[in-house]
Formats: C-alpha cells, sequence, structure tokens
C-alpha cells in the first residue's frame, strides 16, 4: 500500500479508533462494526448514481449551482443513502440496544463512505498529499460529525417511541442540512472568485468572507457533535443502570 492510499486512509481510522474507544459499557462486535464500514463503502454506489442524476438539474449561476451542489445533489443524495442502509444494518439488530449504539454504527458506515470517497479523491488528483491532508483535516471529519448527528436521532427513535417518527426525520433533515451547509459554503466562495474586472474583486472578497463562515461553522459543529457524543455516553448509562436496578425507580405505596 503506497503513501498516498495511507494518507487517504489514515484519518478514517483514527476517527474509527476515536468512537470505538467511546464506547465503553457495552462494546459493539467488531464483526458488526467491519460489515457497517464495509455497507458504508458499498454506499458510495447509489449515492454517486444519484448525485450524477440530480446534477443534471444544476443551475448555471456559481452561486445558485453551488448552493443546489451542496444541499440537494451532495447532501441530500450522500446523507439519504448512508440513513436506508444504516437502517437495513442495525435498525432490528440485537446489537443496537442502548442510546450510544446508534452513533457507533452511523459513524462506522458513514465512515466506510468517506474512506472511498477520500481515496477517489486523492488517486485523480495532480496533487495527491495537498488533497489528502486537506480532506484529511476536513472532509473526513465532516462526514463523522454528520454520522454522530444522524446516530444521535436514530438513537432517539430506536428508543424514544412517542416522537419516533419526528426524530427519523431530524435523522435525514440535520445532516443533510449540515453537509449541505459544509459543500455550499466552499462551492459558492469557489465560484464568486471566478470571472474578471471588479467582479472578480468583489467575488474575491465576498469568498474570502465566506470561507471565514466556514471555519466557524465547523468548529460550531465539533462543538454540537461533541455534546450529542456525551449526552448519548450519559443516556447509555443511564439506561444500563436501569436494566440494572429495575426495583430503584419502583414506588412502594403502603396503605
Amino acid at each position: 500500500m503506497n503513501i498516498t492510499i495511507i494518507s487517504a486512509v489514515l484519518p478514517v481510522v483514527i476517527l474509527l479508533f476515536f468512537i470505538y474507544r467511546k464506547d465503553k459499557l457495552q462494546p459493539e462486535p467488531m464483526g458488526k462494526l467491519i460489515w457497517t464500514f464495509f455497507v458504508g463503502c458499498l454506499s458510495v454506489v447509489p449515492a454517486s448514481m444519484m448525485e450524477l442524476l440530480l446534477s443534471i438539474f444544476t443551475p448555471s449561476d456559481s452561486v445558485a449551482g453551488g448552493l443546489f451542489t451542496g444541499y440537494v445533489v451532495a447532501g441530500f443524495s450522500e446523507e439519504l443513502c448512508k440513513l436506508l442502509l444504516l437502517l437495513w444494518v442495525i435498525w432490528k439488530s440485537p446489537h443496537f440496544d442502548e442510546y450510544f449504539d446508534g452513533i457507533v454504527y452511523a459513524v462506522f458506515l458513514s465512515l466506510g463512505f468517506a474512506c472511498v470517497e477520500n481515496i477517489m479523491y486523492v488517486v485523480t488528483n495532480d496533487d495527491p498529499m495537498m488533497v489528502a491532508t486537506t480532506r484529511g483535516l476536513l472532509a473526513v471529519p465532516a462526514h463523522f460529525l454528520f454520522a454522530v448527528i444522524m446516530g444521535y436521532h436514530l438513537a432517539l427513535a430506536k428508543f424514544d417511541l412517542p416522537k419516533r417518527r419526528s426524530h427519523l426525520w431530524h435523522a435525514l433533515i440535520y445532516p443533510v442540512l449540515l453537509h449541505g451547509t459544509y459543500d455550499a459554503l466552499l462551492m459558492v466562495s469557489d465560484g464568486l472568485t471566478k470571472g474578471g474586472g471588479d467582479e472578480a474583486t468583489i467575488g474575491t472578497a465576498l469568498a474570502g468572507v465566506l470561507i471565514v463562515v466556514f471555519l466557524v461553522f465547523d468548529v460550531l459543529m465539533w462543538r454540537w457533535g461533541i455534546k450529542r457524543i456525551k449526552r448519548m455516553q450519559e443516556r447509555s448509562k443511564e439506561q444500563n443502570f436501569d436494566r440494572m436496578h429495575p426495583f430503584d425507580n419502583f414506588k412502594w405505596d403502603i396503605l
């Protein structure tokens, strides 16, 4: 395996190890995690087909085109395929038995997708190490964070029965919005720099503002994601405590 492939895969491995180590109460079986990751790798195929189909409708205007590509072509296609395959893999699995499992499985599947996507970008680019570095710092962690939000709401849908439908919708809508915003900020800023004369100068200035917004957005995504990881860890602790001590919350009424 050459250095190019290693550089594309390494950030995926680091994030997989990070989330696996967070699952301390009842670690998931490695075989199930590997299968989930493999399904995530395969999810690139249907997502790419959807993207090709939807890209036909991309507006010619650079700003409108960037927004459409970010939210619809990339965000909607990729997150929908991930969610549908994730539901197929784990929804009825006996291993999906605590809140934090939703995040773990969502991350493994999403990083399977990110791994294949990253390799494709790196090996087809003229400057593979530059692409590997930037994507390793930004794109791969972004897929990780989209998955954290998806898994968070999928776990709520699994165990919070009265609000199951709304949580399932949130498991799709929030990752699509995050993914779309992430891509659209980069695509629109790139489109603004193209042109000539005064328009190019104004466009470059606006693109600079969007890059600052993108960096702030990325930091906020990390804060949001880490909070939800901690919240699901706490819910899993409470869930396991209730199973081990079912009578602690029982109220005895003596007449």
